[in-house]
């Protein structure tokens, strides 16, 4: 059975950081696709950062220069550090993995505001 546990979202001020966390089990995680994605009110879901089964990361225009994706193949998990958080920032974020077919988590919450 495939699990994917995203955890570490919560409510900060603007400016504050944040890092999510992805636990994943039941695939072999060193040969997934990796990503984050988001989902604000209203809005449709859209790719925040991924990294490859090698480790090239890409990230949207909107999270360059203050977010880092990361993996960690021994663990199983892939971390967002989210630094200089802005209210625009606030969404469900959702960990994807993807090889043979897509996965996903349940999400996590993360609000910023003052």
């Amino acid at each position: 059975q495939v699990q994917l546990v995203e955890s570490g979202g919560g409510l900060v001020q603007p400016g504050e950081s944040l890092r999510l966390s992805c636990a994943a089990s039941g695939i072999i995680f060193s040969r997934h696709f990796m990503a984050w994605y988001r989902q604000a009110p209203g809005k449709q879901r859209e790719l925040v950062a991924s990294i490859t089964s090698g480790g090239t990361r890409n990230y949207a225009d909107s999270v360059k220069e203050r977010f880092i994706i990361s993996r960690d193949n021994d663990k199983n998990t892939v971390d967002l550090q989210m630094n200089s958080l802005k209210p625009e920032d606030t969404a469900v974020y959702f960990c994807n993995a993807i090889w043979a077919k897509s996965y996903w988590g349940q999400g996590t919450q993360v609000t910023v505001s003052s």
